[in-house]
């Protein structure tokens, strides 16, 4: 696949124009500068990183949740349960999530799309507490599963299209790529106590606990820069 990406795929004709001679360095502490030199930077920083910071504790204990016996607060599915409701319907749905979302923010634009979005990502994670409470039959946690992978799927969507929107300039795919790192930070601090705070405080607690962890991230989008004009094409 990568042979054939390079030989077919299209350049953006800014990789043309700005490709580096031989003997020029990468300008690493430029891009660093520029980067960082964003008008609230600061407001960008913290959107990133609490987006989805309810969801980086969500994903990790997610399947464990399924797995585990009923006695110990878990449902008690079989590992091929498991694959079909979050390895098979819930990828379908997270796939069809995305899909629908980059066609409304072509539609609507970004900053129309990104609240509601980010409610689609949010909101789902409420299933996962009333499943931990009335531990429900299989034919119900399949729905429940494939609605917060479509909602996780839908507003990851507008959050990735905003890292796009906010890479310009000059060194736009190094800015993406700062950008993506942050966000792997964002999922990774979280996930490394989430398995602590699952087994302190119990499954139903614990998504009590992701659902208000959901709320920094809210807060923070109505502090990024965002104009109202712009609308981010996706083809």
């Amino acid at each position: 696949m990568f042979i054939s990406h390079r030989l077919f795929l299209p350049l953006p004709e800014s990789d043309n124009k700005q490709q580096l001679k031989p003997t020029e360095k990468i300008p690493f502490w430029s891009i660093i500068n520029s980067y960082f030199a964003q008008d609230k930077i600061i407001n960008i920083l913290a959107f990133i990183l609490l987006y989805r910071l309810g969801e980086a504790m969500l994903v990790k204990i997610a399947s464990l949740f399924l797995l585990d016996k009923p006695e110990v607060g878990g449902l008690g599915l079989s590992t091929s349960d498991v694959g079909l409701v979050y390895g098979t319907f819930g990828v379908i749905s997270l796939i069809c999530g995305g899909i629908l979302g980059g066609l409304l923010i072509s539609r609507y634009g970004l900053k129309k799309c990104l609240f509601p979005m980010a409610l689609a990502l949010n909101l789902p994670d409420i299933f996962y507490v009333y499943m931990a409470y009335t531990k429900p039959s299989l034919t119900l946690v399949y729905p429940l599963v494939s609605l917060e992978q479509f909602g996780y799927g839908f507003g990851f969507t507008a959050f990735s299209v905003y890292l796009m929107y906010i890479c310009q300039g000059e060194y736009k795919t190094s800015h993406f790529a700062i950008s993506t790192g942050i966000m792997a930070l964002g999922m990774m601090l979280p996930g490394l106590v989430s398995g602590y705070l699952q087994k302190e405080l119990g499954y139903p607690l614990f998504f009590v606990l992701v659902c208000l962890l959901t709320i920094p991230g809210m807060i923070a989008l109505f502090f990024i820069p965002l104009k109202e004009e712009l609308k981010y094409q996706i083809n």
